[in-house]
C-alpha cells in the first residue's frame, strides 16, 4: 500500500527527529513539522483521561527533558485543555492540523 503525501511526509518527520528509543531528539524549529510531533506525542494519551500536571510532565520527559515547552505546544495548539493543573486530550477536530498548512 503506497502512503499519501501526508502520510509520507509525517513519516519523514518521525524518522528525522525521533530517535530509535523514541525519544525526541529535538524540537523542531520549523512550525509545521514541530505540528507533526506534537500530534505524533499527544497520541500517545488517552482520550478522555485526566492527567494531573505532574504525571503529563512524566509523559512528556518521556521524549523530551524540556517539558513546559513541549506542555505549552500541547494547550497553544489545541490538543489538550487545561483547567486548574488537569490536563484532557482534546478531540482531535480541535487540534491545529499540521497537513492543513
Amino acid at each position: 500500500m503506497e502512503l499519501t503525501a501526508s502520510e509520507a511526509y509525517k513519516a519523514s518527520v518521525l524518522r528525522n527527529f525521533m530517535a530509535e528509543d523514541g525519544s525526541l531528539r529535538q524540537i523542531p524549529a520549523q512550525y509545521k513539522k514541530k505540528l507533526v510531533i506534537m500530534e505524533h506525542l499527544v497520541e500517545q494519551l488517552e482520550m478522555g483521561r485526566e492527567y494531573p500536571e505532574k504525571e503529563i510532565n512524566e509523559f512528556i520527559k518521556q521524549y523530551h527533558a524540556d517539558y513546559a515547552t513541549i506542555r505549552r505546544e500541547f494547550i497553544i495548539h489545541k490538543y489538550m485543555s487545561r483547567d486548574n493543573g488537569v490536563y484532557v486530550r482534546n478531540p482531535r477536530d480541535l487540534w491545529i492540523q499540521w497537513d492543513k498548512i
